[in-house]
């Protein structure tokens, strides 16, 4: 008697104090591509020629992401990064980041296999740990901009999650390169991104020799665009920092020269590619950073050579960010047609030369 008592008293105590049953989840918002269990699967591929370009562009990237790390690294003596304020732990930080561009090129190459790219030779425009530095700092910011600009008109969106996964990486890559080059972190609220053709005009220069079953990247080459009094970030007296107090090294109404290619100069790895435009005679420079497009005029042309005035503006108005400030783009135009940040490419059969990257902060 006794213990069924107790079973009876322990089974009443379990539903006195069993906690009640959930209410129903309320609805989810309407909307959304893929979120419901009656989702086809994703498909890690791509599945239109712009989708593959885009992808092969990126991977090229990656790259020469790798082989530049690595170069430097073994170009430079232990005691020339040392005189330029670098020890074993920003080198091996480096490194480090030459292995995740491993993995990069492995996850990009896995999406468009078998068609990818293999990695080329290369050649690069630096002599000194500090030049080796704000090369990379700038082709960082093209790699992480460029795949911005194409990232939301991808025809599959589930490979385009991959890439998100690898250039969030690279963005991190960029301002840790900004910090061992002496340079404030990140000197804007917003990173800008730019169309395909764009990313591919300042890549060509540097692929020297490729294997010849590459394919053929098939982004148009803008005239090459040179920032002839461009500021530089490479001061005598910087040295690797989490932060410093100089946020900008060049100011709204600074003159800028600018010098360019005639079109038809036959460029990048095995002279393969030729450079194009579509424009007339360049009018504007249009300069790009965070959400905005700035036309100014240019002034003193003569043949290829003119000069134009670094804007001035603020991201949301007054006692808001600069908007152009940090590593950014400048293109010349031969119009000023409207443009947004999701519409940048609609420019490209505007433009004359560029972009050259502009060194504002």
């Amino acid at each position: 008697m006794l213990p069924s008592l107790l079973v009876s008293l322990i089974v009443l105590c379990w539903f006195t104090y069993a906690a009640p049953p959930s209410p129903p989840p309320p609805p989810a918002p309407s909307g959304g591509v893929d979120v419901t269990p009656g989702s086809p699967p994703p498909v890690y591929h791509t599945l239109s020629d712009f989708d593959f370009h885009s992808f092969n562009l990126a991977l090229n990237q990656e790259y020469i992401e790798l082989d530049l790390f690595r170069y430097g690294l073994a170009r430079f003596s232990d005691q020339e990064f040392l005189d330029a304020g670098l020890g074993p732990d920003y080198r091996f930080l480096i490194e480090y980041m030459a292995e995740q561009e491993i993995g990069h090129a492995e996850m990009v190459s896995n999406i468009i296999y078998p068609n990818g790219a293999k990695p080329c030779q290369y050649q690069y425009p630096f002599d000194t740990v500090r030049g080796f530095l704000d090369f990379c700092q700038k082709l960082t910011r093209w790699g992480e901009s460029g795949v911005y600009g194409f990232l939301p008109h991808l025809d599959n969106r589930a490979p385009a999650e991959l890439l998100i996964n690898s250039i969030t990486t690279e963005a991190r890559q960029q301002m840790a390169f900004r910090q061992l080059e002496g340079l404030f972190p990140m000197a804007v609220w917003f990173i800008a991104g730019i169309p395909q053709a764009w990313a591919w005009t300042l890549l060509s220069p540097y692929l020297v020799t490729c294997p010849p079953e590459n394919p053929y990247i098939k982004w148009q080459i803008f005239p090459y665009l040179t920032v002839t009094n461009n500021p530089s970030a490479i001061r005598p007296d910087s040295k690797a920092a989490v932060s410093t107090n100089v946020s900008a090294i060049s100011y709204p109404g600074y003159e800028v020269n600018f010098q360019w290619d005639k079109p038809g100069k036959n460029v990048s790895y095995d002279n393969k590619y030729q450079t194009t435009t579509s424009a007339g005679p360049a009018k504007y420079a249009l300069w790009v950073s965070q959400l905005n497009a700035t036309y100014t005029p240019l002034y003193n042309i003569q043949g290829n050579y003119a000069s134009s005035k670094q804007p001035d503006g603020r991201v949301f108005g007054d006692d808001t960010a600069p908007i152009f400030n940090d590593t950014m783009f400048v293109v010349l135009t031969d119009d000023n047609p409207y443009i947004t940040p999701y519409n940048l490419s609609l420019v490209n059969p505007h433009i004359v030369a560029g972009p050259a990257i502009y060194q504002a902060g």
